[in-house]
């Protein structure tokens, strides 16, 4: 991804492939920061558009507001608490898909927690 467009129109493509719905109760979110240093982060639709995840909603938003950290992407799953990942590359996406969003194991090493210590 070279431009926010791009991802724009990656992001478009996308949702007629994995059935993007909007916050389907039941569905993992996961909200992408989509401000121009959160472009690298468009590994996401593309890795679950892959595994055809079905149970998972892809939102962006604008600036998240803590740039330092960013790619910045956050997973909100129904009755647990946020998790936002930092530093994401797209390599560091496909193991948050695999890892979390198909297996339920949160990437602690990705979390802000961990990048703050």
């Amino acid at each position: 991804m070279k431009s926010l467009a791009e991802l724009q129109a990656l992001r478009d493509s996308m949702k007629g492939k994995i059935g993007v719905r909007d916050d389907a109760e039941g569905n993992i979110r996961v909200v992408v920061g989509m401000a121009t240093c959160g472009i690298a982060a468009g590994a996401f639709p593309e890795e679950v558009s892959k595994r055809n995840l079905q149970n998972v909603t892809i939102a962006q938003t604008g600036c998240i507001g803590i740039c330092q950290y960013e790619p910045v992407v956050e997973v909100y799953e129904p009755g647990k608490e946020k998790v936002t990942y930092v530093k994401m590359t797209p390599e560091m996406a496909v193991k948050v898909v695999n890892d979390h969003l198909v297996n339920g194991n949160v990437v602690t090493e990705y979390t802000i927690g961990a990048k703050t210590k």
